[in-house]
């Protein structure tokens, strides 16, 4: 009799096991991607200030972001933002008139 009590109630048998269902979260209530936030900062540095680190980072932090994405849609968005500003930063400092021309002139 004991023991058919303890299997009743014992959770390890397949007949009580549930499958898991993650519990919904709202985008508004999803942690900050910091990775994200960085390579936006990064590169809109990078292209305003002209500086090639920060563009540099800021495609390393988005490569980061990229990996570690949470929810699709909204971290897609900042992440393709981030690398537009990154590529823009990297092509305006190789390619664009260097810094001292434009300050000679």
């Amino acid at each position: 009799m004991k023991e058919t009590s303890s299997t009743a109630s014992d959770p390890r048998q397949p007949s009580t096991a549930r499958p898991y269902v993650p519990p919904t979260v709202s985008p508004q209530d999803l942690p900050i991607d910091y990775s994200g936030f960085f390579a936006v900062i990064f590169g809109v540095t990078g292209v305003m200030l002209r500086y090639k680190l920060c563009s540099w980072l800021a495609i390393i932090f988005c490569a980061q972001s990229l990996a570690n994405m949470k929810n699709l849609e909204n971290d897609l968005k900042q992440i393709s933002m981030a690398m537009m500003f990154a590529i823009m930063g990297l092509v305006t400092n190789y390619f664009g008139p260097s810094r001292l021309a434009s300050k000679q002139q």
